[in-house]
C-alpha cells in the first residue's frame, strides 16, 4: 500500500507526460506481481463494488474524529471531495500498516462487503488509524470508487509496454478483453503468452477519429472513404471458436443486451472481428439515440421488447478474418472484404450453426423486424466535392446521424486517437437559452469554486431544471460566476445552492429525448456552455414548450 500510495504522489504532482510514464514504468518493475495486477486494475478505470455509503462513511468519520455531522459537512462543501475531507479530518497518525496493495484490496476492502454493519464500521475505523493521511486519501479514493489520477490509458499502455519489451499498441491489445487483477493474469500480460478462453471474447482496440472544422484542408476528396457518422453504440463483433460475442467501446460484453445482433453474428465465418454501431433501427433507417437507450441495461430482453425496439449493427470496418489480423491492411481492401462477409452472412441460412436458443429467434419476431437483418454496412457517400459533402451533411439531423465521417482509403486501422487518418466533421450542436438556477462545487483544483451548474427554462411562469452543465467557461468567467452564486444564494440542499434568476446562458447539446426520470419530462445529451448571454434578461430564455417544440421536429426527422 504504501508503494501505491506513492505512485499516486508522484503521478499526482506532475503534468510532464514522460514523467508520469517513467513513474508507471518504474512501479511495474518494482512492484510484486500481485499488487501490480491490482495497481493495474484501479489505473485503467476499473473498480471494485462499493461496501459502504456516502452517509455511513460521514457518520462514522464524523464520531472518528469527533467533529460534529454539520461541521464534517461544512468541511466536505470546502474540500469539495469526501474521500480527501476524511482524510483532513481524521488525527493524524504515522501509519505502520505494512500490507501489501494485494492483501488491503483483498482482506480490507473486498471482505468489508460481507460483514455486518458494526464490523465493518470497526474494520474501517481501525484501517483509518493504521495508515497516515497521504496512504488514508489513497484508501478512501479506492473504498468510494473515485480512484482518478490524471493518467491516461494510453501512458499505462505506454509504461507497460516498455516493461514488457513489446510495440503499445500490442500492449493496447493485451489490455483489452477478460484479464483479472491477479499475479497470472500481469504475468500473462508481460510475457504475452495465451489464454485460450480470453482470447476467444478478447476484442481490438478502437481506432478513435479527430474532429475537424474545416476538411478541405486534407486535400483531396478522391482520397478519402466518406460516411455517415452513426449516433449509437460503438461496439465489436467477435465470431471465434464457434462463439459469437459482442463487445463495447465502455470494455464491457452486452451480447447478452443484442441476442438479435448476436443470433445473426453466427453467421459470419469463424475468426472474424468487426468494428462497427449498435442503432435502433425500424422503417429501413437509423432511429434517435433516445430510442436506443431503452435498450441499454438489459440484460435480457424479453420478445416484445426486441420487436418494439429493434436494433441493428452497422459495420464499418473488418479488424479479423479467417483469424488474421487485418488491421495494418488499407482501409480499401478491408472495406472490400467487409462487403462480402456482410453479404455472405446476410444471404445465409439463419439457421446455420445457431444454438437452439438463438435458432427461433427470428421467427419469434414480427415480419416488420425481419425485413432488416440485423447485420449491415455502413453506407459509403460519393460527394464529387468538399461543397457536395458540405450540403450532404445538412442531411444529418433529419438522417438521425451526428455528420460524416472521413477515413483515409490507404490507412490502417490504428489505435486510439491517432490523428491525421480519421476524422470526424460534425453537425452544429442544438441550441437554448436557460437561465443559472444552481451551483455545486465542482472537484480537484475546482473543489473550492462552484463550477457545477444547473439551468432551467420556463413552464407555467416558473423555471424548471433541464439540464446540468460544468464546461464551456474560461477561469475568469468560473470566478465570475463563483461571485455571484455566493452572493445570491437563495437555499442550500446539501452541497447544491439555489440562486436568484439572474444570469442567462446559451447551451449547447448533442439532442433531445422525452425522460420520465426528469421534472422536465424531457432530457438532453451532452449538455455544455456555449457562451454566457448577458444581452438577454431571464425572461428571454427559452421555454419548455419551446424545448417539446424542438424534440417533436427531432423524432420526426
Amino acid at each position: 500500500m504504501k508503494r501505491f500510495t506513492q505512485l499516486y504522489t508522484e503521478l499526482d504532482q506532475t503534468n510532464r507526460t514522460n514523467e508520469k510514464v517513467a513513474a508507471l514504468e518504474s512501479y511495474f518493475r518494482e512492484a510484486a506481481p500481485a499488487d501490480a495486477a491490482w495497481a493495474l486494475h484501479f489505473l485503467c478505470g476499473r473498480k471494485v463494488p462499493r461496501a459502504v455509503t456516502s452517509t455511513a462513511l460521514r457518520e462514522w468519520a464524523a464520531a472518528e474524529s469527533a467533529l460534529p455531522a454539520w461541521l464534517l459537512d461544512e468541511c466536505y462543501e470546502t474540500v469539495g471531495d469526501l474521500a480527501e475531507t476524511i482524510a483532513l479530518i481524521l488525527p493524524d497518525t504515522v501509519g505502520g500498516l505494512t500490507l501489501p496493495l494485494h492483501q488491503m484490496v483483498a482482506e480490507r476492502l473486498l471482505d468489508l462487503e460481507s460483514l455486518p454493519l458494526p464490523a465493518r464500521r470497526k474494520l474501517l475505523a481501525q484501517t483509518w488509524r493504521e495508515l497516515n493521511a497521504n496512504e488514508r486519501f489513497v484508501w478512501n479514493k479506492l473504498l468510494t470508487g473515485s480512484f482518478r489520477v490524471g493518467v491516461a490509458q494510453t501512458l499505462v499502455e505506454r509504461a507497460l509496454a516498455s516493461v514488457a519489451g513489446v510495440a503499445q499498441s500490442a500492449m493496447a491489445h493485451r489490455l483489452m478483453g477478460l484479464w483479472k487483477p491477479r499475479e497470472e493474469d500481469f504475468l500473462r500480460l508481460l510475457s504475452g503468452a495465451e489464454n485460450d478462453a480470453g482470447e476467444i471474447a478478447k476484442p481490438f482496440p478502437f481506432f478513435l477519429a479527430s474532429p475537424t472544422q474545416d476538411p478541405t484542408a486534407l486535400g483531396a476528396i478522391s482520397d478519402w472513404q466518406v460516411e455517415w457518422k452513426w449516433d449509437g453504440i460503438r461496439a465489436q463483433i467477435i465470431r471465434r471458436q464457434g462463439e459469437a460475442l459482442i463487445w463495447s467501446r465502455g470494455d464491457e460484453m452486452i451480447t447478452g443486451s443484442f441476442p438479435e445482433i448476436a443470433a445473426a453474428a453466427t453467421a459470419l465465418p469463424d475468426g472474424t472481428v468487426l468494428d462497427g454501431e449498435i442503432l435502433a433501427w425500424t422503417d429501413a433507417k437509423p432511429q434517435p439515440f433516445g430510442r436506443l437507450q431503452l435498450r441499454l441495461g438489459r440484460k435480457s430482453p424479453s420478445t416484445k421488447l426486441q420487436r418494439d425496439l429493434p436494433v441493428v449493427f452497422v459495420a464499418y470496418d473488418v479488424l479479423e478474418f479467417a483469424g488474421e489480423d487485418w488491421r495494418a491492411r488499407a482501409l480499401s481492401e478491408r472495406r472490400s472484404k467487409l462487403e462480402t462477409a456482410i453479404a455472405a452472412a446476410a444471404a445465409a441460412p439463419r439457421a446455420a450453426n445457431e444454438e437452439d436458443a438463438q435458432r427461433d429467434l427470428f421467427e419469434r419476431l414480427e415480419p416488420a423486424t425481419q425485413r432488416d437483418f440485423p447485420l449491415r454496412i455502413s453506407e459509403i457517400l460519393h460527394p464529387v466535392s468538399w461543397e457536395e459533402l458540405s450540403h450532404r451533411r445538412m442531411e444529418s439531423r433529419a438522417r438521425a446521424v451526428e455528420g460524416v465521417m472521413l477515413k483515409r482509403l490507404t490507412s490502417s486501422y490504428g489505435t486510439g486517437r491517432q490523428r491525421g487518418d480519421w476524422w470526424k466533421w460534425k453537425i452544429e450542436p442544438l441550441t437554448m437559452d436557460a437561465v443559472l438556477i444552481g451551483a455545486q462545487a465542482g472537484h480537484g483544483r475546482r473543489a473550492n469554486l462552484y463550477t457545477d451548474y444547473t439551468f432551467g427554462v420556463w413552464h407555467g411562469g416558473a423555471l424548471v431544471p433541464v439540464a446540468k452543465a460544468y464546461s464551456g467557461l474560461t477561469d475568469e468567467e468560473i470566478l465570475e460566476v463563483d461571485k455571484f452564486v455566493r452572493g445570491h444564494t437563495t437555499g442550500k440542499f446539501g452541497p447544491v445552492r439555489a440562486v436568484e434568476a439572474e444570469l442567462v446562458f446559451e447551451l449547447a447539446f448533442e439532442g433531445i429525448n422525452e425522460s420520465p426520470r426528469h421534472k422536465s419530462g424531457i432530457a438532453v445529451r451532452f449538455p455544455r456552455i456555449k457562451r454566457r448571454r448577458d444581452d438577454k434578461k431571464p425572461e428571454d430564455a427559452d421555454t419548455l414548450e419551446s424545448l417539446r417544440a424542438l424534440l417533436l421536429q427531432n423524432n420526426r426527422g
